[in-house]
């Protein structure tokens, strides 16, 4: 007959996912000894261009917010001048009126004519 032996415990080798850090997880992925003999290289290209594309990214994304800026200053200028020659044009029409051409220059002794303007006719042989 056989003799009697202690079921051993199998050890679970998975955790579950929502034990351990991301950094664990993140270890075990990467198979955690990799770096030990020192820089893994083969991973450099990949991280400098992934470094370069962020670079890029927050610079343009600075170049963005400073021309959007830029653009509501413009605006904001344009409406200003806009509202300034609306001014301006009203104040050259009611200045340009007749009736008040009239009233600035009676200042100077001027009046203005009755009779309407004439044509000058010269013939060929007076001039």
């Amino acid at each position: 007959m056989s003799e009697n032996t202690f079921k051993k415990k199998e050890k679970n080798k998975t955790k579950d996912s929502a034990s351990g850090s991301i950094f664990s997880r993140l270890d075990k992925t990467l198979g955690g000894n990799n770096a030990e003999g020192g820089l893994p290289v083969h991973y450099l290209p990949y991280v400098l261009f992934i470094v370069a594309i962020c670079i890029f990214y927050i610079g343009n994304s600075h170049y963005a917010d400073k021309t959007t800026r830029k653009i509501d200053k413009l605006h904001q200028e344009v409406e200003d001048l806009r509202a300034d020659y609306t001014t301006l044009k009203s104040e050259y029409m009611f200045a340009s009126k007749q009736s008040e051409v009239a009233k600035k220059v009676k200042k100077l002794g001027l009046k203005e004519s009755e009779k309407p303007p004439f044509k000058i006719i010269v013939e060929k042989g007076e001039y």
